[in-house]
């Protein structure tokens, strides 16, 4: 069973997978903190300097202090039970951000795909215009009715 587990691991297939998902999660964090480091802040500020990560609804208070509290960390520290819908935001935001960086990157890897195919290969036949034959483009004479090209 470890060899059959060994050889499936060490496929170029499944190898090609995980750094992937690796370099998947390295690119999520890069966004994450373009989003809460970069884009919230003015967001935040022309909505009147509120920061998305603090928006959340109190469902119970903490057992070490009583609401209301001025930001999440506040709650999270008394133990309050709460609905963090800016966290929600924020993840939404980052979402799109991904998927519309993702959404650049295929649609240039499939122009550049499209370009490679769209050069035909140079043509390696042509016909005799005498006998209308399919011959060899570098031909100089038909070998069907020998006619000088």
């Amino acid at each position: 069973m470890f060899k059959a587990f060994r050889e499936f691991a060490m496929r170029g297939n499944v190898i090609d997978m995980a750094v992937g998902i690796i370099i998947g999660a390295a690119f999520g964090t890069i966004v994450r903190s373009l989003v809460d480091d970069v884009l919230m802040p003015p967001i935040g500020l022309v909505l009147g300097g509120f920061d998305f990560s603090n928006f959340f609804v109190v469902l119970k208070d903490g057992a070490s202090a009583a609401g209301p509290y001025a930001t999440l960390a506040d709650a999270k520290a008394a133990g309050a039970v709460s609905v963090n819908y800016g966290l929600f935001i924020n993840s939404i935001i980052s979402f799109v951000i991904v998927a519309f960086a993702l959404f650049l990157l295929i649609r240039g890897v499939n122009t550049m795909h499209r370009k490679e195919q769209a050069a035909p290969p140079p043509p390696s036949m042509k016909e005799c215009p005498y006998c209308a034959s399919t011959i060899p483009i570098k031909a100089t004479r038909c070998p069907q009715c020998t006619s000088q090209l």
